[in-house]
Formats: structure tokens, C-alpha cells, sequence
């Protein structure tokens, strides 16, 4: 099943990334460029950078210019992250450009690109909430509420695993079609974002 290799390709980012824990660390993808395991790792690497972007830029005695500095680079790293979903969303309209939609075929409200983005976040929520509920320094009590909140992501992951599968499998069969939208990031073009266009050399 398509989403057991995203699963397992994003699992890999997410060891490969706390190897050494560092936001500041260059990707080392380990899979060739051509295969769409490059996208998800490229992918997910970027979710898992952002992830702990968002902690520490949380941290209450944070320099500002420190917290301005990364907020400019979450914004970069969200263009980035919708650029490789776009990428990925291309990889299933080739796949699928032979299809011919039948009678009735009607379209999906997300592409399967943007659920599979759904499937990598899952993917670190899991990991992270695994390590709370493991986590030797908490007390049983908070340690027995991850657990409780792992089995649900768990079972989010399965439901969600499932209707991108059937997704897929209605797109191969024509009950269902693809239409991508170009996400149009508004904020980081100096053309739509009025506080951009509007500054004077």
C-alpha cells in the first residue's frame, strides 16, 4: 500500500533527524532524486525542522530578534513544504493521466498530496507523543494521558491511512478525479502582500 511506504519513509526522516537533534542540520536524503521516497523524506524533513522550530520558538525567555529570525524562516519553510506537496501531488497526476473519469466522477476535497502532508504530521505527533509517554522524568500519571493520546493518534493514522488508500484507488478507477490549485501563498509574494508592496526603497 502507497501509504505504508509513506509511513515508513517518514518514520526514517523523523530517526534520521533526532540522530542529532538539530534544526540547523542539512538533509541527507538517502533516497534517489527520481523516486517519489525522495519527495516524502524531503518532506517530512521539512515538517520535522518546523516542528521543533514552533518549541523553541515558544521558549517564553527568547530574544526577540532571535524569535523574528525564526518566524521568517517558519514562513520559508511552509512555502517549502507546500512547493514538495505540489511535487508529490504532480507524481500522481502523472500516474495517473491515463485515467479517463467516468459518468458522475466527482473530485475529492483535498488532493492526495495534501492528505498524505496530514499523514507525515501524524507521523510526528506519534513519535513525539511516544516519547512523553515513555518519558522516565514524568510521573506515571502524565505518562498513562500520552499513552491514552498515542492509541488515538495510532487510530487517527490507521482511519486516515485507509481513506487516502480508497482516495487512490478511486482515482485509478475513474470514480474520482484530480484537480490541483496551485497554493498562492499570498504572504511571502512582494507583488500580493500589501505591507511588501507598499514599503518605499
Amino acid at each position: 500500500m502507497f501509504t505504508a511506504l509513506c509511513i515508513s519513509t517518514f518514520d526514517q526522516s523523523i530517526r534520521d533527524y533526532h540522530v542529532h537533534d538539530d534544526i540547523h542540520r542539512v538533509i541527507e536524503n538517502p533516497f534517489e532524486k527520481t523516486t517519489i521516497e525522495h519527495l516524502l523524506y524531503a518532506k517530512n524533513w521539512i515538517d520535522t525542522v518546523q516542528w521543533h522550530l514552533e518549541d523553541v520558538i515558544r521558549d517564553p525567555g527568547i530574544d526577540p530578534v532571535k524569535a523574528l529570525e525564526m518566524k521568517r524562516w517558519i514562513d520559508r519553510s511552509n512555502q517549502e513544504r507546500t512547493d514538495l506537496v505540489e511535487y508529490i501531488d504532480s507524481y500522481f497526476l502523472d500516474k495517473y493521466k491515463a485515467v479517463i473519469p467516468v459518468p458522475g466522477a466527482s473530485i475529492n476535497t483535498e488532493s492526495p498530496a495534501w492528505a498524505i502532508d496530514r499523514l507525515s504530521i501524524l507521523g510526528l505527533k506519534i513519535w513525539h507523543m511516544r516519547e512523553e509517554a515513555t518519558r522516565a522524568d514524568a510521573s506515571e500519571a502524565h505518562r498513562e494521558a500520552c499513552r491514552k493520546k498515542l492509541d488515538i493518534l495510532l487510530e487517527q493514522q490507521r482511519d486516515l491511512s485507509a481513506a487516502i488508500e480508497e482516495l487512490l484507488e478511486d482515482i485509478g478507477r475513474g470514480r474520482k478525479y484530480m484537480k490541483v490549485y496551485k497554493q498562492m501563498k499570498m504572504y511571502n509574494d512582494p507583488s500580493l502582500n500589501p505591507v511588501l508592496y507598499g514599503q518605499k526603497p
